[in-house]
């Protein structure tokens, strides 16, 4: 059983392509939850199950966080598939199209295959998009009590649901501290992805990230575009930002007119290799 491994900025990925598992239609809770454990599998901080087939799109790809969850989209596994299709042949430089259940995007792979860009499509902060509970609105600079705290934040949803809580200073404490209590809020009725958003200037800003289904990330693409977003709403950043994470950096373009986010960012392959039939012998 055929995997490959790569990560974007220390946000790693497992690629399973169905074709090397003709006997799966797809990976099921218990085999996702011991592939992506880190004592008992492989360990990631996702499985990426494509290419698929699509009617929208030229390729199909779907997303599973390592607690067995799916994911409507990664800007960070959609790079890393991105890679994973040229690296097998199946894509070049010319832009291609993808389908996840959070919308169709177009990726762009640079002569040096391991810088991408990936056209994630629109970012909206309707509360019924998004979902966030209470009455259609734009969810800005509303207040949630997470844990012993309670915080200004903002909603918004590229595909995938997005808690932006702007500060003064962040660190990663804060994310594993008050993370999980955001992720699970009532507000968020499918939960949803959290980042502590600092903006360092007009061109720069930096988030810790605590992502549903996963928990601490070193960074992340969706995460990065709709951090990126929010601040821009706020009127704080120009069109044209770095977001900096822990694992590195991430280029976003803003679209003003629509919101539409054009992020671009490294991938590093891993490791290619086979898993054993024995690995699957283990619950977690």
């Amino acid at each position: 059983m055929q995997f490959h491994k790569y990560h974007a900025l220390g946000n790693d990925y497992i690629v399973l392509d169905p074709a090397d598992f003709p006997d799966w239609n797809e990976p099921d809770f218990n085999q996702i939850r011991v592939i992506c454990h880190r004592n008992f599998g492989i360990g990631s901080d996702g499985i990426l199950w494509g290419p698929l087939p699509s009617r929208t799109s030229q390729f199909g790809l779907r997303i599973f966080n390592p607690d067995g969850s799916e994911a409507e989209k990664s800007g960070n596994g959609l790079r890393i598939f991105s890679r994973y299709l040229c690296d097998r042949g199946k894509a070049d430089t010319s832009p291609f199209s993808i389908e996840t259940p959070g919308g169709k995007v177009v990726a762009e792979i640079h002569q040096d295959s391991n810088l991408i860009t990936v056209d994630m499509g629109s970012v909206s902060f309707d509360s019924q998009v998004i979902p966030v509970i209470g009455p259609a609105r734009d969810v800005i600079d509303e207040r949630l009590l997470a844990g012993d705290r309670e915080f200004k934040f903002c909603a918004a949803t590229i595909g995938n649901p997005h808690c932006v809580i702007p500060l003064e200073s962040i660190d990663a404490d804060l994310a594993h501290r008050y993370g999980p209590h955001v992720e699970v809020h009532p507000n968020f009725p499918h939960k949803t992805n959290v980042q502590f958003l600092e903006v360092l200037d007009r061109q720069n800003i930096r988030i810790e990230i605590w992502e549903r289904g996963a928990g601490y990330t070193l960074a992340s693409g969706s995460s990065s575009s709709a951090a990126a977003a929010v601040a821009h709403r706020l009127g704080q950043v120009e069109q044209k930002l770095t977001v900096h994470m822990p694992g590195g950096e991430i280029g976003i373009e803003i679209n003003p007119d629509n919101y539409g986010i054009r992020m671009t960012g490294s991938v590093n392959r891993v490791a290619s290799g086979q898993m054993d039939d024995e690995l699957f012998e283990v619950k977690v």
